[in-house]
């Protein structure tokens, strides 16, 4: 809340949006965090965010809208006029036009990108093809590159002429090309201070420059710029041709939005971001997605419970039981499923070493499933005094565990292969897998003793 005002920032915000001052809405916006902003904007009727959006300047808008979730901007973008989007969307870096037409419909994306200029939706759509947690989907496009036949004064020269132009491109370092367009060096910022002027930069550059290859995982950038302190690098196509420039801050922002992705599929959001001052019907379709198939999945477990209810009304124990057994074995198949991932997220595993990750916990699985099926069975003879019911209840739980381990540790790898998202879909499978097979070895082997039992 605005202090001097006593009003919140939206509410001041929409004030000001009322007054028509592009320059007053500016100077508003840059005193906010950028937190505040996105909630400022978020909160504001759809008719005043229409019209800031209108007044402010393309490169400002921009700048704003990177200042908000993508998703959020998204919904902002597709409410505005496709010749203002346009705009907007041209004035963005090149990263920030990829992400954002990510998340827009394909018709109004098309839209938008029609508008742009013949070069600048030419450059977009090629951004667009490469898969986004990819090198060529991460890059900017903003770089400067010179030939390397190209004299030292002649490149200070282009420097100081386009002073202004360049001024909004990350420059840390130049990339030295020859006439096919392939990488040859790189010349750092310092390397211009006393350059050999009557030299070709070619003697000055360093040679045999480090690059990405443009269909490099987040996962391979991730760690190269673990093991390399640079700020920046350059993506070449796999005939050497520079395409592009990876930042180290983009990546760990990718790598900031991907674990938030594994935690809405875990937490079953499905269909990316959501947020509050989205439409009704988007957000309750994002969460019936997913539990709608948890329906049939508990249906499926909870047939099995069907198939042996004589038993069970005979053993009525049993049913105390049975919700310990499953979710004892989920636990334990769940901490298999999050090594896994982990795993496979640092490049430890691979999605083909099944049947290493299978002994290795299987082995686990056996352990804990002893210990924890003596403990659980001993409470039940315990509490009811028959050592049948404690051997089905102790037999049931070690016999689940180990199911539970093993699968737990392969769906990530198999689902992998699959192509297929392993935080996602590993959680409800093995949840089915373990309710079904816990459900049914505690009802078979109470069936097969029930005179043991009910003695």
């Amino acid at each position: 809340m605005n202090k001097e005002t006593g009003m919140e920032s939206w509410e001041l915000l929409a004030r000001i949006v009322e007054t028509g001052d592009a320059t007053l809405i500016e100077s508003y916006l840059d005193g906010l965090s950028p937190n505040e902003t996105a909630r400022a904007i978020s909160r504001i009727s759809p008719e005043d965010q229409n019209r800031l959006f209108a007044l402010l300047d393309p490169e400002e808008a921009a700048g704003v809208l990177r200042e908000i979730p993508d998703a959020q901007a998204a919904d902002v973008m597709e409410e505005l006029p496709a010749d203002t989007a346009a705009a907007i969307l041209s004035a963005a870096r090149s990263d920030d036009q990829a992400d954002l037409v990510a998340e827009l419909g394909d018709e109004e994306a098309e839209a938008i990108i029609d508008r742009m200029a013949p070069a600048r939706a030419a450059g977009l759509r090629k951004l667009l093809t490469y898969p986004p947690d990819t090198a060529g989907g991460i890059m900017i496009t903003e770089f400067l590159a010179y030939r390397d036949s190209l004299l030292g004064r002649d490149l200070v020269d282009d420097l100081e002429t386009h002073r202004d132009e360049y001024a909004d491109i990350s420059v840390q370092y130049m990339y030295v090309v020859d006439k096919d367009e392939k990488l040859k060096g790189v010349l750092r910022m310092r390397d211009l201070v006393f350059p050999p002027k009557t030299k070709p930069i070619s003697e000055t550059m360093i040679t045999d420059p480090m690059s990405v290859e443009v269909d490099q995982t987040l996962h391979e950038l991730e760690l190269f710029f673990e093991r390399h302190a640079l700020l920046g690098v350059p993506v070449v196509d796999s005939n050497g041709c520079l395409l592009g420039v990876v930042r180290r801050s983009d990546v760990e922002e990718a790598v900031a939005k991907r674990s938030q992705r594994q935690f809405l599929s875990f937490s079953g959001i499905v269909g990316g971001e959501e947020f509050r001052s989205m439409p009704l019907l988007s957000r309750a379709g994002r969460r019936l997605s997913w539990l709608s198939i948890n329906i049939v999945l508990n249906i499926i477990a909870a047939s099995v419970i069907a198939m042996y209810q004589d038993t069970l009304a005979a053993v009525i124990a049993l049913a105390v039981f049975l919700p310990m057994i499953s979710d004892m074995s989920g636990c334990s198949g769940n901490q298999a499923v999050a090594v896994s991932m982990r795993e496979l997220s640092i490049g430890l595993v691979r999605p083909n070493e099944v049947l290493r990750v299978f002994g290795k916990e299987i082995a686990v699985g056996i352990l804990n499933g002893i210990v924890l099926g003596a403990l659980l069975g001993g409470v039940a003879i315990l509490w009811k005094g028959n050592a049948y019911l404690g051997l089905v209840v102790g037999v049931a739980l070690a016999a689940n565990t180990i199911v539970a381990v093993s699968l737990g540790g392969l769906l990530p790898l198999v689902l992998k292969r699959m192509k297929l998202d392993p935080a996602l879909v590993s959680g409800p499978v093995l949840t089915t897998v373990t309710d079904m097979c816990g459900f049914f070895i505690v009802l078979s082997l109470a069936t097969v003793l029930l005179g043991r039992l009910t003695g």
